[in-house]
């Protein structure tokens, strides 16, 4: 398939996970791929792999000179911009005693300030072409309630919310706004924390049982990001094997 030829899609995160997942499929079907990350050498390898179709941009989503540095570069390369992927978080391990509001403020400026600038900058350019699509990354964490991670849960709780609204400013001009929220998901992030010892926990949970990888979570992604879903916006879907069900 190559559902995205001709078409330029921005990719936060693409370092590595989940983001690097959904850059190479964008790529794959015949995206041009700006694969975005605050690791530019982890950037940089993942466009590499990708081929002649990506290219790698160091960016801080949390500062708004990078975040117009970004677009800039992406609008002198490519011109235009069809898709934006919002993948790029942080996903702390904290005690609720041990949370300080640095610590809370830390999460914020990458988990909802980043997703306003790259939403902002990103929809109005494609505001001028009257198309887009914008897939931001949730978690299902949001409707559990998941232990030591109250400022993660809330920022992204956020994202959804804020998805919501996004969707209603940009229907106007034809372009989508949709969430996926994925479930506890193999990745090298979490094999390095705490989370890793809860894939048990998770999985007696899941009506689907196995331990969730990247690949599981960008079909549902690349749907939202292409043409056929051009009449699906302000929605959340949890890709987390049954985890959550409502």
């Amino acid at each position: 398939m190559n559902r995205f030829e001709g078409r330029v899609a921005i990719v936060t995160g693409a370092a590595q996970g989940i983001g690097r997942a959904i850059a190479e499929r964008l790529a794959k079907e015949g995206a041009t791929v700006a694969a975005v990350d605050i690791n530019g050498k982890g950037a940089e390898g993942a466009a590499k792999a990708m081929g002649a179709r990506a290219f790698a941009v160091a960016c801080d989503i949390g500062d708004e000179g990078s975040v117009a540095a970004l677009h800039k570069t992406v609008l002198d390369k490519c011109g235009k911009v069809d898709v934006l992927v919002n993948a790029a978080a942080i996903v702390p391990f904290v005690k609720w005693n041990d949370l300080t509001f640095a610590e809370w403020r830390r999460v914020m400026r990458v988990n909802l300030d980043g997703l306003y600038l790259m939403c902002r900058a990103s929809s109005d350019i494609m505001r001028a072409g009257k198309y887009g699509r914008i897939v931001n990354i949730a978690s299902n964490s949001i409707f559990a309630g998941t232990p030591n991670m109250a400022h993660y849960v809330a920022s992204k709780g956020g994202v959804l919310t804020f998805t919501r609204s996004l969707a209603t400013e940009l229907g106007g001009d034809r372009i989508t706004a949709n969430c996926i929220a994925p479930g506890l998901t193999d990745t090298e992030g979490v094999r390095n924390s705490p989370h890793n010892e809860a894939f048990g926990f998770v999985d007696m949970l899941q009506a689907i049982k196995g331990k969730g990888t990247p690949a599981d979570i960008v079909p549902a992604v690349a749907f939202l990001a292409s043409e056929e879903a051009h009449w699906i916006t302000g929605q959340t879907l949890a890709v987390d094997a049954g985890m959550v069900r409502w």
